[in-house]
């Protein structure tokens, strides 16, 4: 499975966007300037997290986007479904029906066992994807992210927000 850039994109600012004060809004040219992303391109990934109801947005020259949920209320799943959609990443298409050996008032009623697995295989991705919130992601990066560059960073987002 390989997903559209827009959602990593869309990830990365969402984890920078719940570290924004309540009431600021953060520019799309800002947002593209921090992740060195063409700022077109990803205008569409933050209008699918706009239309999905996921980000605020505001006009203006101190407008820009900001979280619509609290980090915590927001996952992964959320960020991933709005840009790819909900559909299952897998689509049976019943080519066991196709073998010329099959006699033909054979009749199989239920999904094959490649089509359970697979879609036992994208429940899991999704629970787990479900399982990691914003504020999670946040407490990770805290953790990973080199205090200094933590601190320059977050002061770089807050000169820039509105």
């Amino acid at each position: 499975m390989i997903l559209k850039s827009q959602v990593e994109w869309a990830l990365h600012c969402c984890a920078i966007l719940a570290g924004l004060p309540e009431g600021r809004y953060l520019s799309t040219k800002a947002l593209a300037e921090f992740h060195g992303l063409p700022k077109e391109y990803l205008s569409k990934a933050l209008q699918s997290l706009s239309q999905a109801g996921l980000v605020h947005t505001t006009l203006g020259p101190s407008g820009g986007y900001r979280l619509a949920r609290a980090p915590a209320d927001l996952t992964f799943l959320d960020i991933v479904e709005a840009v790819e959609g909900k559909a299952q990443t897998f689509v049976c298409n019943n080519i066991r029906a196709n073998n010329p050996c099959r006699p033909h008032d054979y009749c199989e009623s239920s999904p094959c066992a490649v089509a359970r697995v697979m879609w036992e295989a994208d429940e899991a991705w999704r629970q787990k994807l479900r399982s990691v919130s914003f504020s999670d992601l946040i407490e990770t990066l805290a953790r990973d992210i080199p205090p200094d560059l933590w601190k320059n960073s977050s002061e770089w987002v807050l000169e820039r927000a509105g």
